[in-house]
């Protein structure tokens, strides 16, 4: 689908204005960046530049959504005539799907003529946001389960078609093992698990032939609800008699077991498992859902539940405890007199003065375990030499520093290229490789960064020449 027109008014209205000052065609840097990780947790995971570089390739006003703009007697016909061939020639450089990120730094840098670079704003984002926000939650939930699977079924819950879609690819890149949304499943090539409902035991005269039909045609997927009436007196037994009677037809396949959807599930579970070991189903899983998060589920861990699988909707789905990302996109660099010269705003709010300049992101990692040390935001042109020592500090706090000893750390960039003059360059991954990526990147964190609570925060750092371009440019601000 073509979403040309999915932005806000007023990147139109700007655009006109610079068409018409005869600004629109020159050169901007923005920075596409977030200032608070979701849930005051420790990092977060980047997520939808996939659905970005879709939407910057198809790029293009129809005649119809011409037709519709004239109709708010707002925008002139040679404008609207620029419209007809408008296309993203710029730059995009980005940091790769499934990344752990931090506060500040930039994910998407953008570097086009400002006519471009301002009307793609809105669009992308929507999709960095939420993504980011579902694939960041995800992985707390796949943290707290602790190796146990984690499956997304949250599409019933979700605000909407394509936020149950996208936030299922998400929650996927994340950590989640399988979706229960099949459209995902064929979109994204993801696995698609799911078994069934209250509704198909209730369909029945009794439990025990709803229980009997399912594991009949359903063998190799044998996960029977066992709530519907009375888990511990009917539901598990049941089970346990349809399992016996499966094995006795050499037909109890490798992920049979049980789901578990209300009551207490640590005494439940408990329970559930010494029945079914004592009637030989060691091997069983049992599998819960009913509004699980990370936190119940650490609770659950913390006192022996025997659940091994997770269904996580609703909480995961929305993420429902905190339901925005607050991605933001600054203006960093502009050109002037034939050169690009770098922009800041400037508040009263600390958090709210942006990073000037075209910059990167070195990340210093640990040569001996492969885990972050620390991030460092730089200029463009700024390079690490990892044979001598670097000593980089709190751009809030300076007397907080850190040195790093040479060759006892190595240095990554982040940003890779994704658009170089209008043409996309980036490798396409599959969404089960950015999962892979990711699970290896939350590898590369400290366990006290991965805290549900009171996480230790990373140093992400400035350069000593960021940091002195800040402040000199703060201090000129003054003028003014």
């Amino acid at each position: 689908m073509n979403i040309t027109l999915l932005t806000d008014f007023y990147e139109l209205t700007m655009m006109q204005g610079y068409f018409k000052t005869g600004e629109g065609q020159r050169r901007a840097v923005f920075d596409l960046f977030y200032r608070n990780n979701p849930n005051n947790g420790g990092y977060s995971i980047c997520a939808g530049l996939a659905q970005v570089v879709e939407y910057i390739k198809k790029i293009g006003f129809s005649e119809d959504d011409i037709e519709y703009l004239k109709n708010f007697s707002v925008f002139d016909e040679n404008f609207l005539d620029y419209l007809r061939k408008f296309r993203f020639n710029g730059d995009i450089f980005a940091v790769p799907e499934g990344t752990v990120v931090f506060p500040g730094e930039p994910l998407l840098r953008i570097s086009a003529s400002i006519i471009e670079a301002q009307f793609i704003e809105t669009t992308i984002l929507n999709i960095i946001n939420h993504q980011s926000l579902i694939a960041t939650k995800a992985s707390r939930v796949v943290w707290a389960a602790h190796g146990d699977r984690v499956l997304e079924f949250g599409l019933r819950r979700a605000q909407g078609p394509d936020a149950g879609l996208y936030g299922a690819r998400a929650a996927i890149i994340g950590g989640c093992s399988a979706t229960s949304n099949v459209l995902a499943g064929k979109m994204f090539d993801v696995p698609v698990s799911g078994t069934h409902a209250h509704s198909w035991v209730m369909s029945f005269d009794d439990e025990i032939t709803a229980f009997r039909k399912y594991a009949e045609i359903f063998p190799h997927n044998c996960i029977l609800l066992v709530d519907t009436y009375d888990t511990l007196h009917s539901g598990i037994p049941n089970a346990i008699k349809v399992f016996s009677e499966l094995k006795k037809k050499n037909m109890l396949f490798d992920g049979y077991g049980v789901r578990l959807d209300s009551g207490d599930f640590s005494y439940i579970s408990e329970k559930a498992r010494e029945m079914l070991d004592d009637a030989g189903f060691y091997d069983a899983v049992i599998c819960a859902s009913s509004d699980l998060d990370e936190y119940i589920i650490t609770s659950l861990k913390q006192q022996g539940t025997k659940i091994s699988v997770w269904g996580v909707g609703t909480n995961l789905i929305t993420s429902k405890d905190c339901p925005a990302f607050g991605g933001v996109y600054k203006l960093a660099a502009e050109e002037k007199d034939g050169r690009i010269n770098p922009k800041i705003k400037i508040s009263e709010n600390l958090d709210k003065i942006t990073n000037p300049g075209v910059k990167k992101i070195f990340r210093l990692y640990d040569k001996n375990t492969k885990k972050i040390k620390a991030d460092l935001i730089a200029l463009e042109h700024e390079k690490i030499d990892e044979r001598k020592d670097i000593t980089i500090f709190d751009p809030l706090a300076v007397w907080k520093t850190m040195t790093l000893k040479a060759g006892r750390f190595f240095a990554r960039e982040l940003l890779v290229p994704v658009f170089v003059k209008g043409v996309c360059v980036m490798k396409e991954r599959s969404v089960m490789e950015i999962r892979k990526y990711c699970m290896e990147e939350t590898a590369t964190l400290w366990p006290e960064y991965k805290r549900l609570v009171n996480p230790h925060i990373l140093p992400v750092d400035l350069s000593n020449e960021l940091f002195e371009l800040k402040k000199k440019m703060i201090g000129e601000s003054r003028r003014f």
